[in-house]
């Protein structure tokens, strides 16, 4: 069995909730990074154990919150020993809007990765994108690098649609399968 971690930091909470979806379908332990930008030691203990590592932060101002970056940032001991190579890597982002520039803190969570010598995964799901769609439909904002949620800036955490959520269940599951199959 794999074992897979998610990592992330939400500002306001919305984010958490797709972490927990994430993890959920993962069957992954969470690791939140605090509003200091930090891991405990022996979170970043847990990450260099994991198989599969699940990045996740909002998009802010087109990228990763500060707080992640400073936990990217950080992850630069674990990049020069190459403790994370080969690792399966995977990513997911909210913002406030349907576009937000969520793929460009895609694209940032994905060189992360890459610089860590890892394998990403993407969804793996066809977008809902016909005319009969619905915005509560799987993959809805759809992406195909990594899970997208969208929470309207005045949405409380318990507005988070089912249809994000889901898609973020479904995207932590593949992860696992994905790192399982890699492991043999």
């Amino acid at each position: 069995m794999a074992s897979t971690v998610v990592v992330f930091h939400s500002g306001y909470g919305h984010t958490r909730k797709q972490a927990e979806a994430v993890a959920q379908g993962a069957g992954a332990e969470l690791l939140p990074i605090d509003a200091e930008g930090q891991l405990t030691d022996d979170q970043w203990a847990v990450l260099d154990a994991a198989d599969a590592i699940i990045l996740g932060s909002p998009t802010y101002m087109g990228t990763v919150s500060w707080q992640f970056k400073r936990f990217a940032d950080s992850s630069s001991k674990a990049w020069f020993s190459q403790k994370w190579k080969d690792k399966v890597f995977a990513g997911f982002t909210n913002s406030a809007t349907m576009n937000g520039d969520k793929l460009s803190t895609l694209h940032y969570l994905f060189t992360l990765a890459m610089q860590h010598s890892g394998i990403w995964v993407g969804t793996g799901m066809m977008p809902s994108n016909s005319k009969a769609a619905q915005r509560n439909d799987l993959n809805f904002v759809g992406s195909f690098s990594g899970a997208m949620m969208q929470t309207p800036s005045d949405a409380s955490v318990d507005e988070v649609l089912e249809g994000d959520l889901e898609t973020a269940r479904q995207f932590g599951v593949r992860v696992a399968e994905v790192a399982r199959r890699l492991r043999g």
